[in-house]
């Protein structure tokens, strides 16, 4: 075989030398009789290898720290919230990064939006920023308003309003398609004076409905008034446990599913709610029902939930994996027994139908139908 001693040069002062270097050495022939090759022949080297090495960095979703969120935009783009360092843009070929470096407000970015303009909206832990095809940029990047400017703002909802979480304001981001406005919530006892309403999730419902989730409760907006679920409404006390709210979803047929760090799910279906959780057995008998770890088979620490488009609903468990729920029984997946923790961060189904896990350990599963593939 020929060797390419210009494109050797070349690869050997890329920042992947050595490696580089050592794998072309090994695909070579080393003889010291080089064939004979006609005029008219083209020499060709093979580059495969190379090439891997090369993109390794635009082929692998490099996240660590867990995925917070997966959206997938208008243009058919992929993008994937981190809990700790930013968010990243998968076109189909390349991962392209952004963070604080660039403009994000932080680099816990827990949900992901698109606006009616076709902008992407990013939720962080500290703040709300967008992305208009070129630019990062961050109408606010503090928690804290002006006490003024909070007052001035009424609650109003139109179908096409972006909803954020507010950090640890008692209240919301809602941008109206022209500015983003704080909206504060009306005043709901606290039971449970360790818990606080600081936003958790969205959910869209029927009825022109807005479900927004904090740690202590439940609120619901329909453009005229507020519907509030909370341990007073529910009656909870020590025994029962107390709400600590991570997920919620207001399924096609009206249901909200309300997904705990403690207690499980409860479900709504606007005249009761009731634990779902523990109906199905899925609350240990010695549990906590607190933060501490749950053990196999139960369903108590619920941080993702998720209806597909066959009508099944998915829940995300710190713990114990991915729980489907088909209208009449409960099946409980290890995603993958290799993960240091089976946490699920965010479930989510793509234009294609195609059903995407978050990982806490920085990786995304496909949903085969039986089991989960590594995705990205």
């Amino acid at each position: 075989m020929l060797i390419d001693r210009p494109y050797i040069k070349n690869i050997i002062m890329n920042k992947f030398t050595l490696m580089i270097y050592l794998l072309i050495l090994l695909n070579l022939d080393l003889s010291c009789v080089q064939p004979e090759t006609n005029k008219g022949d083209n020499i060709v080297t093979d580059t495969s290898n190379v090439d891997m090495i090369l993109n390794m960095e635009k082929d692998t979703l490099v996240f660590t720290s867990g995925i917070r969120s997966i959206f997938q935009d208008s243009r058919g783009n992929y993008w994937f919230g981190s809990h700790q360092e930013g968010v990243c843009l998968f076109d189909g070929k390349t991962f392209n990064y952004f963070t604080t470096d660039d403009g994000l407000s932080d680099n816990q970015v827990r949900s992901i939006q698109e606006d009616k303009n076709g902008i992407i909206w990013f939720e962080t832990g500290n703040g709300v920023s967008n992305y208009d095809g070129k630019n990062i940029k961050s109408p606010i990047s503090k928690n804290i308003l002006d006490p003024n400017e909070l007052l001035s703002n009424k609650w109003e909802k139109t179908g096409k309003d972006l909803w954020f979480n507010a950090g640890n304001s008692n209240g919301v981001y809602r941008y109206d398609g022209q500015k983003l406005n704080y909206l504060s919530f009306p005043k709901a006892k606290l039971i449970n004076h360790n818990n606080v309403y600081h936003v958790t999730g969205f959910s869209k419902g029927k009825n022109n409905q807005i479900w927004i989730a904090t740690f202590a409760g439940v609120f619901g907006y329909n453009g005229k008034a507020f519907t509030i679920i909370n341990d007073e409404s529910l009656g909870l006390n020590d025994e029962s446990g107390f709400l600590h709210i991570r997920s919620i979803l207001e399924d096609r047929k009206g249901n909200l599913w309300i997904g705990n760090n403690g207690i499980g799910v409860l479900l709504n279906n606007g005249d009761t709610t009731i634990n779902f959780s523990e109906k199905n057995g899925l609350i240990h008998f010695f549990s906590s029902r607190g933060g501490g770890k749950s053990l196999a088979g139960t369903l108590e620490h619920v941080f993702a939930i998720e209806e597909d488009s066959e009508g099944n609903i998915w829940f995300g468990d710190r713990d114990t994996g991915a729980w489907k729920f088909d209208g009449k029984t409960m099946t409980n997946y290890i995603i993958d027994p290799k993960l240091s923790t089976q946490m699920i961060w965010d479930i989510y189904e793509d234009n294609d139908k195609n059903l995407y896990f978050a990982m806490g350990n920085g990786g995304v599963y496909e949903f085969n139908g039986k089991s989960f593939d590594r995705k990205y």
